[in-house]
């Protein structure tokens, strides 16, 4: 059965974002991650121990707020397809470059964007070892 993993959300200031979901919810952060075209903003990584805040950098100019939510998936292919077939409309499928895990975009009916990947998000503090292997770091 498919779950619901994540939630992006894009914000200029996304570090600061990262501190409120802390300090509000009592969130941790799981690590951060090089993001943009060269790796010259950073993502930060959170989690409540059950779904993970992913909290992206908007670009200077770009849009902020709710960027896509993730489901995790016993087949990523399978469940594309059986979305497409229901009314949804592709997206992108890649296989990240250090070979991470296979992820798929569909936009469902409304134009929401959802990622489907069959692997799971960490829900716990990343050690620096582990964040390293994810292209990553902990900490600020």
């Amino acid at each position: 059965m498919a779950r619901i993993e994540h939630i992006a959300i894009f914000a200029r200031d996304n570090v600061g974002l990262a501190e409120f979901y802390k300090a509000v919810f009592g969130m941790e952060e799981v690590f951060r991650q090089p993001a943009g075209r060269n790796g010259e903003r950073t993502a930060v990584y959170l989690t409540d121990g059950h779904i993970n805040l992913a909290l992206l950098p908007a670009a200077p100019d770009g849009a902020e707020g709710l960027h896509h939510f993730g489901f995790r998936v016993d087949s990523v292919d399978a469940t594309a397809a059986s979305a497409v077939a229901a009314g949804a409309r592709h997206g992108r499928s890649d296989v990240p470059q250090d070979g991470r895990f296979n992820e798929a975009f569909v936009l469902d009916p409304v134009g929401v964007r959802l990622d489907l990947s069959a692997r799971g998000w960490a829900t716990r503090p990343l050690s620096p070892a582990e964040a390293a292997a994810r292209g990553g770091s902990v900490g600020g």
